[in-house]
């Protein structure tokens, strides 16, 4: 084997790279080098000629990972070797097999939109997001709207709509999807399994050309990707799959990490092997994220550092919502010294709660990006700005926005009753307001006021601010530094997910947001809130006091135990970030740490 493909490698990376046939399992926790593994491998296979390059077919989950692959192939001296996510392969399959030629559209909302609108009044008012994963739950699990309607009553699923209500919705979708001449990303899957069940002599041409095959997050693998992967395998077993249940997050959509744990049970002879040693983290961060290990379940896997000791993280009560988001604020003022602003990330459960923190770094004159969620793609803004361009010519810019912000149902004073979406509508048409207000001038037109908006809020990829994003987003990304505001209860784990039985992966997701830090973590929570029951998990609770001797009698023997707050920070120490910092171990009640470290 050429040097460059097994140098660095630990054993057990080295193990996998050296199985050139499979089956193969990599079980690769959290910054383990996975990708580094399974390119290595993909690149050995070709250079030891066990397979040639076209031959095999390298299945990732986004189109980045795909490049990014490819990229490292050509690297390594094995260029030609096919790196798709799976609906980009099963679309070339239908083009190439089945003549498809219909577009994909981009989105279910667009579709759905108008179809949401034309419910009855109590229901018109339905996150279309919410409504388009439900339907996008029920096409991964092969659901069609007769046996969606049969199996929403019968397993325990809470749907965004009145089961009978979905299942009418999810027909005037496909209709609507079919008289458009549309397929969506679902659709890719389903079209490419009937056309290779139905036709025997496209699928061995398929299976003749491709004779392994690696799928990279093996554990967000959903039965219609699985039914599809299956077909391609037929009774062959030159698989390689990688992936951590730890960070199956995607159960919403209809992913589970079945298959993953499940694979040494379909393949007896299958290499097992695990990827533990850790390249993003700090000790003190894997310490804390280990401490989730014992109840995520699965496959045990504890994560082994590799990097040298760093501060240990802030782990903190601050009084509410908003002086968490000054606090994130003041600590980014603090580090951009020292760490590019695009090494910061700030994570949260829901993408409404981004403006929060866009108002505070606002606020701050700190340049930041939302990647999903942003101001701009927010309900408010798609409501008011396609109105606004109908008035660019006028000068009287607040005045314009506030007349449309009213049409729209804009609110002086709103009620907390409306619910978080709906408060986030609020603010965001305050806030388009006050930015009128401030931005109105001499000369100044409403179009001006929309070119000024586009250009502080538009994301631009190679900017460097501050990144804010969901929890989901985050996965497969790291960075220097890692905010986790509000982790409260009904936060993370989210409220609906503690009705529909989903705390498991909420602790999944809690755990992917530890470990995307490399240097320093930041974990805060508001006192008006109660702190997260993951915390509790890692921060237990105080021992119950001693029982008091009667009135006029003094203890023996012993004194009674001063009680802590494990969690509050002490203020009186810090880092070199310069900031507030735990002492050493103090994210551990007193009573659980090494007699040494006291």
């Amino acid at each position: 084997m050429r040097g460059r493909v097994s140098a660095e490698l630990n054993d057990e990376q080295l193990r996998a790279v050296e199985t050139l046939r499979g089956p193969v399992c990599i079980l690769a926790g959290a910054g383990s080098g996975k990708t580094t593994t399974i390119t290595r491998r993909i690149a050995n296979q070709v250079i030891c000629g066990a397979f040639k390059p076209t031959e095999i077919l390298a299945v990732t989950f986004t189109k980045k990972a795909a490049e990014e692959l490819k990229t490292r192939l050509v690297a390594l001296g094995a260029p030609g070797v096919p790196a798709r996510t799976f609906h980009a392969a099963a679309y070339a399959q239908i083009r190439y097999f089945a003549g498809e030629t219909r577009e994909v559209v981009d989105s279910k909302v667009q579709l759905l939109l108008p179809i949401v609108r034309g419910l009855p009044k109590p229901f018109k008012d339905r996150a279309v997001s919410d409504i388009a994963t439900e339907l996008e739950w029920a096409k991964n699990a092969r659901l069609d709207p007769d046996a969606y309607y049969q199996r929403i009553g019968s397993n325990g699923r809470t749907a965004p709509l009145p089961p009978d209500l979905m299942a009418d919705v999810y027909r005037d979708y496909e209709r609507r999807k079919a008289e458009a001449k549309l397929i969506d990303h679902e659709d890719q899957l389903e079209l490419a399994i009937r056309a290779f069940e139905t036709d025997a002599s496209k699928l061995a041409e398929f299976r003749a050309r491709y004779r392994a095959f690696t799928v990279d997050e093996y554990q967000d693998v959903n039965l219609l990707q699985q039914t599809l992967l299956e077909l391609w395998l037929g009774d062959r077993d030159d698989l390689c799959v990688v992936g951590d249940d730890y960070q199956s997050i995607y159960a919403f959509t209809g992913a589970t990490p079945r298959y993953l744990l499940e694979l040494p049970d379909r393949y007896p002879h299958a290499a097992v092997i695990r990827l533990e040693e850790n390249y993003r983290s700090t000790p003190e961060i894997l310490t804390l994220a280990n401490g989730l290990a014992p109840s995520l379940g699965g496959a045990p896997k504890t994560l082994r550092p590799t990097k040298p000791a760093g501060p240990r993280p802030v782990i903190r009560a601050l009084p509410s919502n908003e002086e968490e988001a000054a606090f994130v604020a003041e600590r980014v003022r603090e580090l951009r010294r020292r760490v590019p602003l695009r090494e910061i990330a700030v994570l949260y459960r829901a993408n409404f709660r981004s403006s929060l923190y866009e108002e505070a770094l606002i606020e701050a004159d700190i340049p930041f990006q939302v990647r999903e969620g942003a101001f701009l793609d927010r309900r408010a803004a798609r409501t008011l700005l396609p109105r606004l361009r109908r008035r660019s010519a006028e000068t009287e810019i607040a005045l314009a926005v506030e007349q449309e912000a009213r049409g729209a149902g804009y609110l002086d004073d709103p009620s907390p009753d409306l619910g978080p979406a709906e408060l986030t509508r609020q603010k965001d048409m305050a806030r388009l307001i006050a930015l009128a207000e401030k931005f109105e001038g001499s000369e100044r037109r409403v179009s001006d006021f929309l070119t000024d908006l586009f250009e502080r809020f538009e994301s631009e990829s190679d900017r460097d601010a501050v990144q804010l994003m969901t929890y989901h987003s985050a996965k497969g990304l790291e960075f220097e530094v890692v905010f986790l505001p509000q982790v409260e209860e009904r936060e993370i784990p989210y409220w609906r997910a503690i009705e529909n039985g989903g705390v498991p992966e909420e602790r999944r997701l809690f755990y992917v947001g530890l470990t995307r830090a490399r240097r320093e973590l930041y974990i805060t929570w508001s006192r008006k809130r109660a702190r997260s029951s993951f915390l509790d998990e890692l921060l237990p609770a105080p021992p119950k006091p001693t029982r008091s001797p009667p009135e006029g009698r003094r203890p023996t023997g012993h004194k009674l135990p001063r009680r802590k707050r494990p969690w509050r920070t002490p203020t009186d120490s810090s880092s070199a970030s310069g900031g507030p910092q735990l002492s050493p171990n103090s994210w551990l009640p007193e009573w659980m740490r090494d007699k040494r470290s006291r």
